[in-house]
Formats: C-alpha cells, structure tokens, sequence
C-alpha cells in the first residue's frame, strides 16, 4: 500500500456562527479540497468557557460544529492564508497525516 502526505485542518465553530455556509462554500467551489466532513457534538466550549450543550428538553441551535478538511500540505497552506479573512484566530488546527493512495 503507498501512503501519500496530507495535511489535516480542524475548524471549530458554533451552528449561530454564520461562518459555516461561507466556508463550505470555499473549500467546495474555490479551493476543491479533497474531502470535507461536518461534525455537530453535543456538548462544548472554548476559550470563552461557555458550554454550548443540547439535551432532549432544549433543543440548542448554537452547539459545536466541526469542519474537517485535507489535502496536499503545500495546497492547505494556501487556502489558509485565504480563510484569514474568514475565520477568527484560535479556531483552526492543522497536522499532518499520511493517506492510502492506491
């Protein structure tokens, strides 16, 4: 099996975050990164320390989202420098990792 080099970006945002539209529209349509997944957790906070949570009896409308996204890691350097504008600092993380190819 070969293995390719990757690199892995992690956004954090919230569903109230009107953040999320407007990048997915940017990896899909302008930057075609390889693969995209949104996750929404159940509970969270961030450096604010408010907890977004959601139980049964109060369905919240402002809880965690994920963007996860991949590609070359010269390609991801690129469209980070892009979502600068997009995105507030302390929201993103990067690593790299190895993907099968073929």
């Amino acid at each position: 099996m070969k293995w390719e080099r990757v690199t892995f970006v992690r956004v954090y945002l919230t569903e109230a975050d009107r953040t999320l539209a407007p990048l997915l529209k940017r990896l899909h349509d302008e930057e075609r990164v390889r693969g995209v997944s949104v996750f929404r957790a159940v509970s969270g906070f961030g450096g604010s320390g408010v907890m977004h949570t959601g139980s049964l009896l109060d369905l919240s409308l402002d809880l965690p989202v994920t963007v996860e996204f991949f590609d070359r890691p010269e390609k991801v350097a690129g469209i980070l420098e892009h979502l600068s504008d997009l995105l507030e600092s302390g929201h993103i993380v990067r690593w790299q990792a190895e993907m099968n190819n073929a």
